[in-house]
C-alpha cells in the first residue's frame, strides 16, 4: 500500500529556522534507511507558510488568503510518499525517525483502484 506521510509545521519551520547540522545528518541517515528499503516513493520538504496561499470556495466565489497561517498544527512542512506492506510497517518506520520534541507527523493511505488497497483500508477502518 501507498501511504503519504505528512510533516506538520512547527514555530521553527514556519519562521524558516533550519535544523542544526546533527538533525540534518540524523535525518539524512534515516532517508538512506528508507531508500535502501525500498520504502520512499519521494519525499519534499515545504517553504513556510508565509510564501504560500489557500484558496477557498464558498458558493460560486474563490477566497484566496495569504500566508502566513497562524495555526501550525494545520500546516505541513513537508511531506512523504512511502510504498509499504501495511499501516503498522508505517507506523513503525514513523518512529524510528529522528523527530523533535515539538514535531507531529500524518500517516494517510493514499487511495486507490485497487480492490487489493481498498479491501485492505476498509477492513482496517473496521
Amino acid at each position: 500500500m501507498r501511504v503519504m506521510v505528512f510533516g506538520k509545521a512547527t514555530k521553527d519551520t514556519e519562521a524558516g529556522v533550519m535544523p542544526t547540522a546533527q538533525a540534518w545528518e540524523e535525518m539524512d541517515k534515516f532517508n538512506e534507511e528508507l531508500v535502501k528499503a525500498g520504502i520512499v516513493l519521494v519525499g519534499e520538504g515545504l517553504m513556510p507558510s508565509s510564501t504560500g496561499v489557500r484558496v477557498r470556495c464558498f458558493e460560486k466565489d474563490r477566497i484566496v488568503t495569504d500566508g502566513p497561517f497562524a495555526e501550525t498544527k494545520e500546516v505541513i512542512a513537508g511531506y512523504m510518499i512511502w510504498q509499504v506492506k501495511s499501516m503498522d510497517e508505517a507506523i513503525a518506520w514513523v518512529k524510528r525517525s529522528p523527530m523533535t520534541e515539538d514535531s507531529e507527523v500524518e500517516i494517510r493511505p493514499i487511495f486507490s483502484y485497487s480492490p487489493e488497497e481498498v479491501s485492505e483500508i476498509v477492513s482496517q477502518a473496521k
